[in-house]
């Protein structure tokens, strides 16, 4: 009797989906989140199973089970179970930048009161005041260009990606 294994599972955009977590993990995401992310954004039509995460990551089963706890808790992905199926797979939630970028408007606006508040602190220490002022500016720009970024994605999108 001549049993051979199975094939192991083919892995697409493994580097370039490491780089992504790298540089979102550069900027403040947690590293193994990203990681995983990442994975799901490559992942096939019906995602990955927590076992796939971990052979395609290299990494154990606890940290696969913090990062998609992490990454649910966020809203980014979601499990899915099926009857046909003995494990659950994690999937991309579609839309999910959009929903975050048109729903977390309102935190620019309340961030920026908060770092006028530390600047209005120091009456005496003009380069704290003129940081503060500059941070919160920066915070209510972003907050007013919101609305013109979503219209001008949601432009972009039915031009280049129709429904189907």
């Amino acid at each position: 009797m001549n049993a051979q294994a199975p094939e192991p599972p083919v892995h697409h955009g493994v580097d370039a989906a490491e780089e992504a977590a790298a540089m979102i993990t550069a900027v403040g995401f947690p590293r193994m989140p990203g990681r995983v992310m990442m994975a799901l954004i490559a992942a096939p039509a019906e995602g990955y199973s927590a076992a796939d995460l971990a052979d395609r990551l290299g990494i154990s089963a606890a940290a696969v089970s913090g990062a998609v706890r992490y990454l649910q808790t966020i809203q980014v992905i979601r499990r899915v179970s099926r009857p046909d199926r003995r494990r659950d797979h994690y999937v991309i939630i579609p839309d999910t930048w959009y929903g975050l970028m048109t729903n977390n408007g309102p935190i620019y606006e309340r961030l920026a009161t908060h770092i006028e508040a530390i600047g209005a602190e120091h009456d005496d220490d003009h380069a704290a005041r003129r940081r503060a002022a500059e941070m919160a500016e920066l915070f209510r720009f972003k907050a007013r260009r919101r609305p013109e970024l979503v219209d001008e994605w949601e432009a972009f999108r039915a031009e280049h990606h129709p429904p189907a």
